[in-house]
């Protein structure tokens, strides 16, 4: 790849890494870049993927110093997001795009509008019930799959989850689910690798780049205001369902 290209790559994935440490929905902005680029679609896929895992560790590590991850959602949510996951990387080749991008952007305006709805949630902690409590982890395995089919959206959805259905702040749940993350990352990139998708030498470079962007996003979103934590999240929630639906009619 010619170094100007990749310069674009690597300040694009710092800036996104930076910002999507609150936001999530990194892939919708990375992934579409790299094909922009004349990178090939699964080769992008796959070493996006393997590039998010760093940016979910780096995310991770200011939260964790905090002791701001919910670690007891963690074990289940873990096992559950690697069997999706692994199921989602597998059906990467065989599902088109086009049928869950409607999905998911639906299901983000619904997320929205329910949050907008309870303008308390997310701004503090709030116990739940146990079949709340399993819908939640119903859910966290659905993400999951799709989490390891594409990943746009995916840290996004699942933050909403971890709000909604679990009780927790909005940055409890950041934190948690960037946790989350790395093992969805791992396992789909272990895969798609298998496959023989992933670009190593640009993935472990565009790694590198979202790992300091993400420890610099981390410090960033525990220094915010909840209730700004809240708008920034609904605002990447509502833009990114109205991406999706335009992508979708586009086609």
């Amino acid at each position: 790849m010619p170094l100007s290209r990749l310069l674009v790559l690597v300040l694009i994935f710092f800036l996104t890494s930076c910002i999507s440490v609150v936001t999530g929905s990194t892939s919708l902005i990375t992934v579409p870049v790299m094909i922009e680029l004349g990178i090939d679609p699964h080769v992008a896929v796959a070493t996006n993927m393997m590039a998010l895992i760093f940016m979910s560790v780096g995310g991770s590590l200011p939260f964790a110093r905090e002791g701001i991850v919910e670690r007891r959602l963690l074990p289940l949510a873990v096992i559950l997001t690697l069997i999706g996951s692994a199921i989602g990387a597998l059906l990467l080749l065989r599902v088109p795009v086009r049928a869950l991008q409607l999905t998911i952007a639906i299901a983000m305006i619904a997320v929205a509008v329910f949050s907008l709805a309870r303008r308390d949630s997310g701004t503090s902690e709030h116990s739940v019930s146990s079949s709340r409590r399993a819908v939640g982890y119903f859910a966290t395995f659905l993400l999951g799959v799709y989490g390891g089919f594409f990943s746009g959206g995916y840290v996004t959805m699942l933050t909403a989850v971890f709000v909604l259905l679990f009780g927790l702040t909005f940055l409890r749940s950041v934190a948690t689910t960037k946790v989350v993350n790395v093992f969805s990352s791992a396992i789909a990139t272990l895969i798609l690798a298998w496959h023989g998708f992933v670009d190593y030498k640009l993935g472990v470079i565009l790694g590198v780049t979202m790992f300091l962007g993400a420890v610099i996003g981390g410090h960033l979103a525990m220094r915010l205001n909840p209730i700004w934590l809240r708008r920034i999240f609904l605002l990447a929630v509502v833009g990114l369902a109205l991406k999706m639906l335009f992508a979708f009619l586009q086609e």
